[in-house]
């Protein structure tokens, strides 16, 4: 008859190390201990994108029959996320202005779990009291979820003022180079294995690949943040004597309203500027004019970009909804980079007397 063949068998439970890359993988590890180095954190997790990250910091805390408070002043596609898709699952969501701590402290129920904003938000700048909203949180027994994308870890380290969960989106200035995708959560080990566990049920793994890319991203953050928020800061002074600006958004500038506010959580005023010009004709004159900044979307690249938010970043919103957000249609948004800020502030120049 034979031999039977030998069978080799595993007991799974005792197997450790990188097993399954949707699990774990030494790269994106590597990528995770940097980030989580950079936040001030236990531990980080890395995600597919930006939006993952979000994802995974609702649905990993969250359940049918709770209750959310968020920032109304987020990202088109977060705002977009939370009321067309957390809402499904049975998860009541108030929306707040940032900066009112008064507005925050109405709407928490008893069965708020979380509160969520971005700080800076974009593109408006405006900022949020980490602190006295770790506060109202922690006295609830809810979470405190910051979106750290604007600033990166180098500006802004939220758990450093309460804050619970801190999320990027890497694709923007950790990468720096507009060449991948993907996102990060950086908190305590207790609440980061939750999260892990819930991206490996999910599929929402970072690509190695990615995470390769995204650790020479790390390498310069901090260079070119630095260089990058100065060349922000003097594109926002000079917008601010130009005739035709009727507003600037800039926290770095240093009339901001809540400049004490921001010295005391920020590392520096960011790459992100908004400015108003009197409608969208003229905003969108401004943006087809330029010829040195990149029409995208996108922001954190070394190199500058410019887009009109009533029509792009935020275009999926209902208009009542962008308003309520000071969303106008005059609005435009800048991500400064890397180039020399003269010819930066040249081309704009050429494009406001257009």
């Amino acid at each position: 008859m034979g031999q039977r063949p030998t069978r080799r068998r595993f007991v799974f439970k005792k197997i450790k190390g990188f097993t399954y890359t949707r699990t774990a993988n030494p790269t994106t590890a590597a990528f995770e201990k940097r980030i989580a180095a950079l936040e001030g954190a236990e531990r980080a997790v890395a995600t597919s994108t930006g939006m993952s990250a979000i994802q995974a910091a609702f649905f990993t805390f969250l359940q049918a029959g709770d209750h959310v408070v968020s920032s109304r002043s987020l990202f088109g596609t977060t705002v977009g996320f939370i009321n067309n898709i957390v809402t499904k699952f049975g998860i009541e969501v108030s929306h707040v202005s940032p900066t009112d701590i008064n507005e925050w402290k109405a709407a928490v129920k008893a069965n708020t779990k979380l509160l969520f904003l971005e700080t800076p938000s974009n593109p408006l700048g405006e900022v949020a009291d980490l602190e006295a909203l770790a506060e109202l949180a922690h006295g609830i027994g809810a979470l405190l979820v910051v979106d750290n994308s604007l600033l990166s870890p180098v500006g802004s380290q939220p758990l450093k003022h309460g804050a619970d969960i801190s999320v990027s989106s890497a694709t923007k200035a950790i990468d720096g180079h507009g060449r991948v995708m993907g996102g990060v959560l950086a908190g305590s080990e207790e609440l980061m294995a939750q999260v892990a566990m819930y991206c490996n049920s999910c599929g929402l793994a970072m690509s190695p690949f990615n995470a390769w890319q995204l650790l020479s991203g790390v390498e310069t953050l901090s260079l070119r943040m630095e260089k990058q928020f100065d060349n922000a800061l003097k594109i926002a002074q000079w917008l601010q004597a130009q005739p035709q600006v009727q507003a600037v958004y800039y926290t770095g500038l240093p009339d901001h309203p809540q400049a004490a506010l921001i010295r005391k959580q920020q590392n520096g005023g960011g790459i992100v500027i908004g400015f108003e010009v009197a409608d969208q004709a003229a905003a969108w004159k401004v943006v087809d004019g330029v010829e040195l900044f990149s029409r995208t979307a996108n922001l954190g690249d070394v190199r500058s970009t410019i887009t009109h938010p009533w029509t792009t970043t935020h275009g999926r919103m209902q208009p009542e909804e962008k308003l309520a957000a000071n969303i106008r249609p005059g609005l435009v948004r800048l991500s400064v980079g890397l180039e020399y800020v003269g010819d930066l502030i040249d081309d704009l120049k050429q494009a406001l007397a257009r």
